[in-house]
This record gives C-alpha cells, structure tokens and sequence, in this order.
C-alpha cells in the first residue's frame, strides 16, 4: 500500500477511466486525495458526466506514468460514502477547496476503491509489481 501511496502522491494527475452511459470507454484526468485505513480516496461533483457514468458502472482504473516511465495501473470498484472526515480532509487539497469551498457543498462527493488491485511496471524489463489493496 505504502509504495502505490507515494506513487500517486509523487505522480498528482493521474487518468480515470470508465465505460460512459453510451458504451464507450472514458479517461479524465483526475486526484488522488489520501489513503485511510486501508482506503484510496477520491473525489469528484454529482452533476459531472464521470458521476454520473461511474454510478451507472462503478468498475473504473486509473494510471499514470512518471517523469522516469514508470506508470502505476490502479483499478477497482468506486464506493461513494458520505463521509464527513474524508470530505473534511481533501479539502486539505488547495485545487479540490478551491472548486468545491467546503465539505458540506451538496455537489462534493467522496469515493475510494474497495477490491483495489494496483501493477507498477516500467521499460526495464524487470516483472511488474502487483499489489491487492
């Protein structure tokens, strides 16, 4: 976990991808807020398309790749929980309090990934390291 933590935190954008409400695949970018116990959390709006196409099918990846060409590639099913503290704390977040104002915004959402399975591979030809969060 600790080493799929540092790579999203060293690495802030990362690309979300899902399958849209029309059947076609979707990759925005999107940040990583924090782990808690054991949890990868996000956050995004209610009213944006990616809410939207991740409630119609919560299965999503993410992956990014860093200056040195590693990438890390992320997936799992996204858990959306009204949760208070986790809110509280990606306000910590200068860009997501920026958008948002405040915790309690009605459009702010949280989710993490439960079943979270992460590889983090590069060119060295060196086996990938594969994590079950």
């Amino acid at each position: 976990m600790n080493e799929v933590v540092k790579f999203l935190n060293e690495n802030p954008v990362q690309y979300l991808a899902t399958v849209g409400r029309d059947g076609k695949a979707k990759c925005r970018p999107f940040m990583f807020c924090f782990e808690k116990e054991g949890r990868l959390w996000f956050c995004t709006n209610n009213t944006k398309d990616v809410y939207k196409d991740i409630q119609a099918n919560p299965e999503i990846e993410i992956s990014v790749s860093s200056p040195s060409y590693v990438w890390i590639r992320l997936n799992g099913r996204a858990m959306f929980e009204n949760d208070m503290e986790v809110k509280q704390g990606c306000m910590e977040n200068p860009i997501v309090k920026g958008q948002y104002k405040n915790a309690e915004n009605p459009i702010f959402e949280v989710f993490y990934l439960d079943n979270a399975k992460a590889v983090i591979a590069d060119f060295s030809g060196n086996p990938p390291r594969e994590y079950t969060l």
